[in-house]
């Protein structure tokens, strides 16, 4: 017998199922179950795919040479007592203009032990409100792509370059990303993650110190601080062209092989 669902996990689940079709993970599921059929999706929710499937490794991207980068901080015992000096460091922050619009600071979110981190741009409304970073629309997108790579949301650590929210939105401006993101700098040398996954632009510009078009920078793996650093799109982008989904998935699958993330029995 089919088990009843809460309105508000059905809701959850049906979005789950729709960015796994868009990636094309129902495609690979077919090919070994052909308890699916190949033109619709499953009335009921598969269990693998329920329990956000482990996608078959992918090979190693080529890491790019860099510079020698300084030496590596000393990591502290207690991660989680690091960040929050950082965060009493920081304060009630008015060291740029975005502090006169901004209702709550959004330091940062996860597991201080994480493998895997994700850089976005800054927060939005939804992210202001909260002081938790990606939780509206484009936050529920990336819960399920980490899902897709077989974690949770409180496996990995999620961060921005900025810590409050630009007006109506927009880009941060160099001033205040400079201003800020030595702040990140630090919660990542504390974190130490092995991947760090930089979602945007924006992300990708105040990270790696340069600007430079997204498709130059996607499908390849460079250092940063001691992480391998992954460049993908944005999740708000994907909202505005789910078309990108598979691209994305695509850099995702590059994540997953660096951090040995498999399908289950491989």
């Amino acid at each position: 017998m089919a088990r009843r669902l809460s309105p508000e996990t059905e809701l959850a689940v049906r979005a789950r199922i729709a960015y796994f079709r868009d990636l094309g993970v129902f495609d690979f599921y077919r090919r070994g179950n052909p308890a699916i059929p190949p033109a619709e999706e499953p009335e009921e929710i598969p269990a693998a795919v329920a329990a956000a499937p482990e996608i078959p490794r992918m090979p190693k991207a080529p890491v790019l040479p860099i510079l020698e980068e300084p030496s590596a901080p000393v990591v502290p015992k207690d991660k989680a007592a690091a960040l929050q000096a950082i965060r009493d460091d920081i304060g009630d922050c008015t060291r740029c203009t975005l502090a006169a619009g901004r209702n709550k600071l959004v330091f940062g979110d996860g597991d201080p032990n994480a493998r895997l981190m994700f850089v976005g741009e800054g927060p939005g409304a939804d992210e202001d409100a909260q002081g938790l970073p990606f939780v509206g629309r484009a936050g529920q997108l990336l819960n399920n792509m980490i899902a897709a790579m077989g974690l949770r949301r409180d496996q990995v650590y999620i961060a921005n370059i900025v810590k409050c929210r630009p007006p109506q939105n927009r880009v941060p401006e160099p001033r205040e990303a400079n201003t800020c993101s030595p702040f990140l700098f630090r919660q990542i040398d504390v974190i130490r993650p092995e991947v760090i996954v930089a979602l945007g632009a924006t992300a990708a510009t105040y990270l790696l110190g340069a600007k430079s078009p997204l498709a130059a920078l996607r499908g390849r793996i460079r250092q940063f601080r001691g992480s391998k650093l992954i460049v993908t799109y944005h999740p708000a982008f994907l909202l505005r062209d789910p078309r990108q989904k598979k691209e994305a998935w695509a850099d995702l699958q590059i994540a997953m092989s660096e951090l040995g993330l498999k399908k289950a029995g491989e």
